[in-house]
C-alpha cells in the first residue's frame, strides 16, 4: 500500500480508496490506543481500591438481581398472595391492612411497611428495578445527547446555534422539578417516570460531546478522511465519536446512580411507581409518615435506604476512577 501523501489529502476530487481510507482509520485508531486505551482502563479499574470496591458492589447487586426468584420467592402458603406474585413478580406481597409497620421477624427478615408490604421482598426485587431504571434512563439520555451533540459539533453554524438554544431551553428548568411536573402529567408507572427523567436528562451529554467534537474534527485524520470523500456519517461514527466518547462514558457512569436516586425521589413523592411496586423509593414512601419515629421504626428506612446508597456509591466510585484514568492532566502528571 502506497503511503498517504499531502497531495492526495489536499485534492478534493481524489476518489475514495479503501486502502487510503484504511490508512487514515489506522492513524485515527492510534489515538484510541494511547493512554486512553481500553487495556489501560481495565487495569486501572482493577488496581484502584475505590473502583475495585465499586465493581464488587455492582457484582453483588447483579447476583442479587439474577437470583431474586430464589432469594425472595412467591409466598406459596397463601393462594391469594401467590397468585398476585405469579402475575407480577414486582408486586410486593401484602400481609394484611394494618397501618403500623411490623419489626423484623423470622417471617419478615426486614419487617413490613405501614401498609404491610414485605420490605425484604421489595429490597431484593427492587434491585432489578434499579438496574432497569438506571441503565435504561442513562442509555436513552446518552443516545439523545450523542446524536444532538454530534450533529451540533460537527456541522457548526446555524445548526449548532439552533440545537444549542434548544439545549439551553431544557437546561433552564431545574432537573428534578421539571421531571416531577412531567411525571405528574404522564401518570404513575415505570415507563412514564423513566420518560420524564430522560426528557430533561440528556442535555449534559449533548454539551459535553459537542465540546469534544469541536476539537476532534480539526485533527489531521478527520480532515484527510473528508478530503478523500468519506461521508459525514462515516467520519462521525468512525473517527469523531470514538475519539471523543471517553468523557461521555465518565458522565454516564456517574449518572446511573443519579438516575436511580431521581427515580426513587419521584416515587417517594408519590409520582413514580404505584403502591406496592418493588422500588426502593416507593418502599420508603409507604412509611414516610413514620420517618420522624425512626427510633422505633428504623427498619422502614434503613434497609431500602442502604440499598439506594450503596448502589449509587458503587457507580460513583467507578465513575471517579474513569475520570482519573481519562483526565489528560492526571495522566500526564503520572508519566
Amino acid at each position: 500500500m502506497k503511503p498517504l501523501t499531502a497531495e492526495a489529502i489536499e485534492t478534493p476530487s481524489a476518489p475514495l480508496s479503501a486502502e487510503m481510507l484504511l490508512a487514515i482509520e489506522t492513524e485515527a485508531g492510534s489515538v484510541l490506543e494511547s493512554p486512553r486505551s481500553w487495556r489501560r482502563i481495565v487495569i486501572g479499574l482493577v488496581r484502584n481500591p475505590s473502583s475495585l470496591l465499586g465493581l464488587v458492589l455492582i457484582v453483588f447487586y447483579v447476583v442479587v438481581a439474577l437470583a431474586a426468584p430464589a432469594l425472595a420467592p412467591c409466598p406459596l402458603e397463601d393462594p391469594v398472595l401467590s397468585r398476585r406474585c405469579k402475575t407480577d413478580s414486582y408486586q410486593i406481597p401484602r400481609y394484611g391492612y394494618f397501618r403500623e409497620p411490623s419489626p423484623p421477624s423470622d417471617v419478615h427478615p426486614f419487617g413490613t411497611t405501614s401498609d404491610q408490604y414485605d420490605i425484604y421482598y421489595g429490597v431484593i426485587w427492587g434491585t432489578r428495578t434499579a438496574f432497569r431504571v438506571g441503565l435504561v434512563i442513562t442509555a436513552m439520555a446518552l443516545l439523545i445527547g450523542l446524536t444532538v451533540g454530534s450533529i451540533a459539533g460537527y456541522y457548526g453554524g446555524w445548526i449548532d446555534e439552533s440545537l444549542m438554544r434548544i439545549v439551553e431551553i431544557f437546561q433552564a428548568f431545574p432537573y428534578l422539578l421539571a421531571a416531577i411536573t412531567l411525571a405528574a402529567i404522564l401518570g404513575r408507572g415505570v415507563v412514564p417516570t423513566m420518560i420524564a427523567l430522560t426528557v430533561f436528562g440528556w442535555t449534559g451529554y449533548a454539551r459535553l460531546v459537542r465540546s469534544d467534537i469541536l476539537s476532534v474534527k480539526q485533527r489531521e485524520y478527520v480532515q484527510a478522511a473528508r478530503s478523500l470523500g468519506a461521508s459525514d456519517a462515516r467520519i462521525i461514527l468512525r473517527h469523531v465519536l470514538p475519539n471523543s466518547i471517553f468523557p461521555v462514558l465518565v458522565l454516564a457512569s456517574l449518572e446511573i446512580g443519579t438516575a436511580v436516586l431521581s427515580f426513587a425521589a419521584l416515587s417517594f413523592f408519590g409520582l413514580g411507581v404505584p403502591d406496592g411496586f418493588a422500588d426502593w423509593g416507593q418502599m420508603i414512601s409507604n412509611s414516610r409518615n413514620k420517618i420522624f419515629n425512626l427510633d422505633e421504626y428504623w427498619y422502614i428506612v434503613v434497609f431500602p435506604g442502604m440499598a439506594i446508597v450503596f448502589f449509587s456509591l458503587a457507580w460513583n466510585l467507578i465513575g471517579d476512577t474513569f475520570r482519573d484514568l481519562l483526565d489528560p492532566r492526571l495522566v500526564a502528571g503520572k508519566q
